[in-house]
């Protein structure tokens, strides 16, 4: 099946970039669209040399200065992790030549590849992470249960004859066998496939590290390890509280979120549609969409997010908020096809206790209305229309 090349919304950034760095790298999980992105927006011609592949990889290891310098630019090095002392010839020959735009590199475990492009390309390189597709990258989107079963990595979603438990099997395979093997030395890799089954299960909650380490038998120092590895390869991410207080004592755990919810389905054995929106985690998974998607917009900017929430020890509670500059926008995340008042009364407890009584709050829904009547200052996003 032939598929036309979607757009990301990161290139817009990788455009600005590319004008001053004279190495633009790449971030991201696996089968998150980082190769085929370059392929189509980079006129690299053959100049692209995957480090994946053996022999190309025993290549440059061999003579990497003296290949490096006779490769026409611009050129695309990807999945540098398996190879990850290259960007130190890479710097070499920056320092040389420091004209815009001639590498090109991709990375699929952010912390080694980062840990390298830190030391050795720091001010000679833009660096970006790309995510699974958002809503604004995709060329239609389906229903919401759909939306969420299937999940927004480009292959299940370009191609509607992938079977998801299938691709969703191998995914996992293959991220643990060889990525987790290359980040960690785990003993039991099913201890650690465990683990991140039990781990979708939280999704949209609060991270309670010793709850996990007293569930699975192993230390909270393995445990944070593991938390690292999945952040670092974009399997999961760690929304920080907001710490004013408003007056009072507020909740400092990060919440845990994964970036696709197709991915959560399949380890918690969600198969079947009904059972996503009518079953036991149907909101936290909406959470989780919506929650990866905003994070998916401000990444795609190549900034850092200024996302948070917010929870009172009292029980208050504000799902997502955002700091644009001086100001604080509150986001309620609500799976309903119809507003009632329990739905916003938290965002307008909210508005008071900061007092933002005339600012603007959000609830994010299932209900397609514009004009759904709702109290001043608060409207309603539906979950298609999130940017």
């Amino acid at each position: 099946m032939v598929t036309m090349y979607l757009h990301r919304l990161i290139e817009t950034a990788l455009k600005k970039a590319e004008k001053t760095f004279p190495a633009i790298v790449i971030c991201g999980p696996r089968q998150s669209g980082k190769s085929t992105l370059l392929a189509n927006y980079v006129s690299a011609g053959e100049n692209v040399y995957s480090l994946d592949n053996p022999e190309i990889r025993l290549l440059f290891k061999d003579d990497p200065l003296n290949i490096l310098e006779r490769v026409t630019k611009p050129a695309i090095l990807d999945e540098i992790q398996y190879l990850p002392e290259i960007v130190n010839y890479i710097k070499l020959l920056i320092d040389k030549d420091r004209r815009p735009g001639q590498w090109f590199l991709t990375g699929s475990q952010q912390f080694s590849v980062m840990k390298n492009v830190s030391e050795s390309l720091a001010g000679r390189a833009a660096v970006f992470s790309l995510p699974p597709f958002s809503i604004a990258e995709r060329d239609w989107i389906p229903q919401l249960a759909e939306f969420l079963l299937r999940g927004s990595y480009p292959e299940p979603v370009v191609n509607p004859e992938v079977d998801i438990d299938i691709w969703y099997a191998s995914y996992l395979q293959t991220y643990i066998e060889r990525d987790v093997r290359l980040l960690l030395n785990v003993a039991d890799l099913r201890d650690f496939e465990q683990f991140l089954r039990l781990l979708a299960a939280y999704t949209g909650q609060e991270l309670n590290m010793s709850v996990l380490s007293r569930k699975l038998g192993c230390s909270v120092p393995t445990i944070k390890r593991w938390i690292s590895v999945l952040q670092a390869s974009m399997v999961i991410f760690l929304l920080p509280p907001y710490f004013e207080n408003f007056g009072k004592r507020v909740v400092k755990a990060p919440k845990l979120y994964f970036w696709d919810t197709g991915l959560v389905n399949h380890l918690v054995g969600i198969r079947d549609e009904n059972l996503l929106l009518n079953g036991p985690m149907a909101g936290a998974i909406f959470e989780t969409a919506v929650v990866s998607e905003f994070m998916k917009a401000r990444v795609a900017q190549g900034i850092r997010p200024a996302l948070y929430f917010w929870r009172s020890q009292s029980g208050l509670e504000i799902d997502l908020i955002e700091q644009h500059r001086d100001r604080l926008v509150p986001y309620e995340i609500k799976l309903s096809s119809s507003i009632k008042p329990g739905h916003y009364k938290n965002l307008q407890q909210w508005l008071k206790l900061t007092g933002q009584i005339e600012g603007s709050g959000y609830l994010v829904t299932n209900c397609p209305k514009e004009s759904v009547p709702l109290p001043q200052g608060i409207k309603n996003i539906y979950w298609r229309d999130i940017r």
